[in-house]
């Protein structure tokens, strides 16, 4: 049976705190055998500036996207999303309204803060650990419940600095996984956790059980920010869901989405 390669979470330099060109991303995808690649840009917003795409670049953004799609269209099939912060107040309609293939939400902010940023882990000392995770595990709902994504980003981020909850994430996550089920949303096995202090693939063995259990369908992401970070712990990843029980995986072409065996 033929089997296809995705990796549908990764930027570029437009953000800010990516390197690498877009060739390069691409060419080194289709190097690792990788079939379908996709880029989903920090989408711009009217908060953290510095962490995303301006929305000067967006025009520039599709055209870089849309260029390389029809230049390596023989070779591999490139998509074209944004990763979208949920900030109720701060997202832009141009951005959840634009033509892409699919839109990932995210969530990296609780109250504002940048609860992922190295440059503001002090906040994590000011604050009880199992309120945060509430917070988080809240956001995430209250984002699948809006309606506005097809991807959940990263579900369990909130682990990445080890800060761990004395509660069950399984107890935590519930309400959250259950909105995601409901809203029809796909789960990303997120590989970034295993380059964070946390050394874990995003979600858990343990929530990916639950949303397994939940029927909840799933997609491959490496959430490459450098060139060396495509395809990311592939083989682990994937190895993962199938454990789990996973067979299939979704990919994306204008919001449409397509099952596809990995």
């Amino acid at each position: 049976m033929k089997t296809t390669r995705i990796d549908l979470h990764n930027h570029t330099t437009r953000c800010n705190h990516a390197e690498g060109t877009v060739d390069e991303y691409i060419q080194r995808a289709i190097e690792l055998g990788i079939d379908i690649y996709g880029f989903s840009e920090h989408a711009p917003m009217d908060f953290d500036e510095n962490y995303r795409l301006p929305f000067t670049d967006i025009d520039a953004y599709f055209s870089d996207i849309l260029t390389a799609k029809e230049n390596y269209k023989n070779k591999i099939k490139i998509l074209l999303g944004y990763e979208v912060d949920w900030l109720p107040g701060h997202m832009d309609e141009r951005i959840l309204k634009a033509d892409v293939d699919y839109l990932i939400g995210s969530v990296h902010f609780i109250d504002k803060w940048s609860f992922d940023n190295p440059e503001f882990i002090g906040g994590w000392k000011e604050k009880d650990i199992d309120e945060i995770w509430q917070a988080y595990f809240e956001a995430t709902e209250a984002m699948a419940k809006s309606g506005k994504f097809d991807i959940v980003g990263h579900l369990d981020l909130i682990k990445v600095f080890k800060y761990m909850p004395k509660q069950d994430t399984r107890i935590l996550a519930r309400n959250a996984l259950q909105a995601i089920k409901k809203s029809n949303m796909v789960l990303e096995l997120n590989a970034a956790g295993l380059r964070k202090p946390i050394g874990e693939i995003y979600p858990s063995r343990s929530l990916l059980e639950v949303a397994y259990e939940l029927d909840i369908p799933i997609t491959f992401s490496s959430d490459a920010h450098a060139v060396e970070q495509v395809g990311f712990a592939y083989e682990q990843t994937t190895k993962m869901a199938r454990e789990v029980g996973y067979t299939k995986a979704v990919t994306f072409q204008g919001r449409d989405r397509e099952l596809i065996t990995f």
